[in-house]
C-alpha cells in the first residue's frame, strides 16, 4: 500500500512537471496566428487587447468609409472592438508594377466573430469557392477588371474565432495555412523566419515585426519614410518591437553583415536622428508637439556587435491620438 501511494504520488509530480514545462513552451512560442503563416520575407504581429486597453481605441467614434460600414452592417464585425491579435506576412514580389504593387500579404486575424454571419458575407462576394482539409475557401476578385488589374483575395474560416486570407497569385499560400492549422498545437511549428528570427523579440512585446519589414516603404530598391530615402536596402533585416514596461518602448534593430557594417549604418542613423531634431527645433511649437518632442529627445542610437539599435519612448499620449482617428476606410 505504501508502495502504490509512492508510486501515485510520483506519478502526480511527474504530470505536474510536464503541465510546468507544456505552459513555458506555450509561453516561449511565437503567437499562434504568427506560427500559422505561410513562408515570407517579414512578419508583423500585434497583439490589440492591450492597445484597446490602454486607449480605450473601442469608445472612438468613427466615421466609416461606405464599403467599410458595409462590411460591419452585414458581419456584425467591429474590428476596434472584435479584433484581438492580427499577423501579417509580407512576400515580395516578382513585379513590382503588378496589381499587388512589390508586397502582397497573407494575413491571419483572432477575435470575437460571428462565423455564421461572415460566411454568408464571404459567400456573398466570391467569383469562387474551393473546399479544402475540410474548410471553405472564398476567392474575392479585388480590383477594376476594366483595366485589367485584379488580384485575388483568398479569404477561409480557420475556426470560429480566427480567419486567414492571402492576396497571392496562387492558393499556394492560403493552404498551407489551412495545413499549419491541424497541426497548431506544436508550439515551435512555423515559417523558417519565425524559427530563425522570433528568439530576438524582446518579452512582452505587444507589436513586433521581424525579416524585411521595410519592404512596404520601398523605393527604387531602398526604404523611403515622408520621401526621404534612407540608405538602408530595401532587404535589410530587422527586428521592431513595441513593448510597455511602465512606459511604451519602441526599439529597432538593423541587422548588418558585418560589425564594420553596423557601425557606418549607426554613424548614418545617428546623422539622421540628429538632422530630425534640428528640424523639429527649428520650426515653430505648438501645443501638441510637446509629446513628438519627447519622443525625439528619448531617441538613441547605438551598435550592439553587427547590429545599429534604435531606441525611443513613446507617451502613452501620442498612442491615444494616433488611435482617434475619426474616419475608417
Amino acid at each position: 500500500m505504501r508502495r502504490a501511494r509512492q508510486y501515485s504520488l510520483l506519478l502526480v509530480l511527474v504530470l505536474i512537471a510536464a503541465l510546468a514545462v507544456t505552459v513555458w513552451l506555450r509561453k516561449q512560442a511565437p503567437p499562434e496566428v504568427a506560427r500559422l503563416l505561410p513562408e515570407s520575407d517579414a512578419i508583423v504581429y500585434l497583439n490589440l487587447k492591450p492597445l484597446r486597453a490602454a486607449t480605450h481605441l473601442d469608445r472612438v467614434a468613427v466615421t466609416r468609409a461606405p464599403e467599410y460600414q458595409q462590411f460591419v452592417d452585414a458581419t456584425g464585425i467591429v474590428p476596434e472592438r472584435d479584433l484581438d491579435e492580427a499577423a501579417f506576412a509580407l512576400h515580395q514580389t516578382d513585379d513590382p508594377n503588378g496589381p499587388n504593387g512589390p508586397v502582397a500579404y497573407s494575413e491571419v486575424f483572432a477575435g470575437t466573430f460571428d462565423g455564421e454571419r461572415l460566411r454568408r458575407y464571404l459567400h456573398s462576394l466570391a467569383s469562387a469557392e474551393e473546399s479544402y482539409a475540410g474548410h471553405q475557401i472564398y476567392t474575392i476578385t479585388i480590383g477594376d477588371p476594366s483595366v485589367k488589374s485584379t488580384r485575388p483575395l483568398r479569404v477561409t474560416q480557420l475556426g470560429y474565432d480566427m480567419v486567414a486570407a492571402s492576396n497571392m497569385p496562387t492558393a499556394e499560400q492560403i493552404h498551407l495555412m489551412l495545413d499549419r492549422y491541424r497541426t497548431s498545437a506544436a508550439p515551435f511549428s512555423g515559417s523558417s523566419l519565425l524559427a530563425v528570427r522570433y528568439r530576438d523579440v524582446p518579452l512582452f512585446s505587444s507589436a513586433w515585426g521581424i525579416g524585411h519589414i521595410g519592404l512596404p516603404l520601398s523605393e527604387n530598391g531602398h526604404v523611403t519614410i515622408f520621401g526621404l530615402q534612407l540608405p538602408i536596402p530595401e532587404d535589410t533585416t530587422f527586428v521592431a518591437s513595441l513593448r510597455y514596461t511602465g512606459a511604451l518602448r519602441l526599439r529597432v534593430e538593423q541587422i548588418a553583415p558585418t560589425e564594420a557594417d553596423a557601425a557606418q549604418a549607426t554613424q548614418v542613423l545617428t546623422t539622421i536622428t540628429g538632422l530630425v531634431r534640428s528640424i523639429e527645433t527649428a520650426q515653430p511649437r505648438e501645443t501638441d508637439d510637446a509629446d513628438m518632442k519627447r519622443v525625439l529627445d528619448s531617441l538613441r542610437v547605438e551598435q550592439h556587435r553587427d547590429r545599429a539599435v534604435v531606441t525611443a519612448v513613446v507617451p502613452m499620449e501620442v498612442l491615444r491620438r494616433l488611435t482617434s482617428v475619426k474616419t475608417a476606410r
